[in-house]
């Protein structure tokens, strides 16, 4: 296979911008009327529900899809070999380290906020890593008796990086037929085939499994459309003429995605069951319709205003990592600690976004790029001599896609 080097500035862009929302996406489930989380404010809003349910049916696939994307540049850079080391240690260490350091403290103010526990962290941890199972209920995880709360996203990523190695190198046996494929793709496929594959999941895996249950094992629904996501943007990189048939799509896409999820909501919050024949799987359809007509419209628009050099994009690239693996602890603390206050509906929520930016800030900024062990921990690149002389943003994060440092794409 010929290796590709162009660089794509559109995906580390979409994947700092996923992240972005990602840090609002949880500090809002604290604030969402009907669904549980870590904690909850008293402040609920019901309107808030519908943006984050749109925002919900579409935001994991893409950044499965985005790390399937960075993948491909990555692997052909590297090897399997090299590629698979680099992984571990951006994957491993940080969940390792996320689980002991990071994690825990959301499972303390979890256990607090549940009456579960009484106060005095150190006494919480003391118990908490004796791995013995909790009450019913504790905090997430607590019939394990450890936690990976939002970290899952790393053991899922894990899997399919090893997976997709000998998916790579089969590939390539076909390779040359696929990439012409892919290269002559039209639009009705490229709208229509993707459907297939999600639409049999729901069907035949779903009700078997269920949905996500954040553990890895025996999540075969969640696997299944994840890494079918994974693999699409493992492709759609590996040429450019699909990218151009998103470019001219782009104006029917942002048409046809919010009329999708119109129908989502017609389906899933007005018509009543059984209204008519063949309602289920006509609401089936319209579920992987709505989720992958949202993917394509960012992927469109993101290939058309993105795909540029901008300036702040090296330095986010390695900071979204970090970022990552920090917000939702702060968050968790945050929406706990100032519960108390009474600051009301507008105030708390915004104290407790500047609180997250402001925090992973500084500890991205004064602690973690600036010292070799904490860069390990955290899973970027280690520092090279020169870079430890000179930390500017600019001086960081040089290398493309995953390379860089960035989520093996969270």
């Amino acid at each position: 296979m010929e290796k590709v080097t162009k660089r794509r500035h559109d995906i580390d862009a979409l994947r700092v911008l996923a992240f972005a929302l990602l840090i609002l996406y949880h500090q809002g489930m604290a604030y969402v009327a009907e669904w549980g989380w870590h904690v909850k404010s008293v402040h609920q809003s019901e309107a808030l529900q519908l943006a984050m349910l749109a925002v919900n049916q579409w935001r994991m696939p893409l950044l499965f899809l985005i790390s399937g994307a960075a993948t491909y540049f990555l692997f052909r850079k590297l090897g399997s070999g090299r590629f698979l080391m680099r992984r571990l240690r951006q994957l491993l260490i940080p969940l390792v380290f996320g689980m002991l350091v990071i994690v825990p403290p959301q499972a303390y103010y979890e256990a607090l906020s549940n009456g579960v526990i009484e106060p005095g962290y150190l006494n919480f941890l003391w118990d908490y890593f004796s791995f013995r199972p909790w009450p019913a209920d504790s905090f997430a995880g607590s019939h394990i008796g450890i936690t990976w709360n939002h970290l899952w996203y790393l053991p899922y990523l894990l899997c399919y990086t090893l997976v997709v190695i000998p998916v790579a190198w089969l590939l390539q046996t076909v390779w040359g037929s696929l990439e012409s494929w892919v290269s002559g793709i039209q639009a009705w496929q490229l709208l229509l085939l993707p459907l297939l594959p999600l639409t049999l999941y729901g069907l035949y895996l779903f009700p078997l499994f269920g949905g996500i249950n954040h553990s890895v094992v025996g999540d075969w629904y969640t696997h299944a459309q994840f890494f079918t996501f994974f693999l699409i943007g493992y492709l759609l990189v590996s040429v450019e003429a699909p990218w151009g048939l998103l470019k001219r799509l782009r104006i029917y896409l942002l048409v046809a995605a919010p009329l999708s999820f119109g129908l989502y909501l017609l389906f899933n919050r007005v018509l009543e069951d059984g209204s008519f024949a063949g309602q289920t799987r006509i609401n089936l359809i319209i579920i992987y319709a709505n989720r992958w007509l949202w993917l394509l419209a960012v992927l469109a628009w993101g290939y058309h205003y993105l795909n540029r050099p901008f300036t702040w994009l090296p330095y986010a690239t390695e900071a979204v990592y970090p970022w990552y693996i920090l917000h939702q602890t702060i968050t968790v603390t945050a929406i706990f600690e100032l519960g108390s206050l009474s600051l009301g509906p507008v105030i708390e929520p915004l104290l407790v976004f500047t609180i997250t930016v402001v925090g992973c800030l500084i500890i991205h900024e004064l602690l973690v790029r600036r010292q070799p062990l904490l860069r390990v921990l955290f899973g970027l690149k280690p520092m090279k001599p020169s870079s430890a002389r000179n930390t500017s943003p600019q001086a960081q994060s040089t290398s493309p896609h995953l390379d860089s440092g960035s989520p093996p794409s969270t």
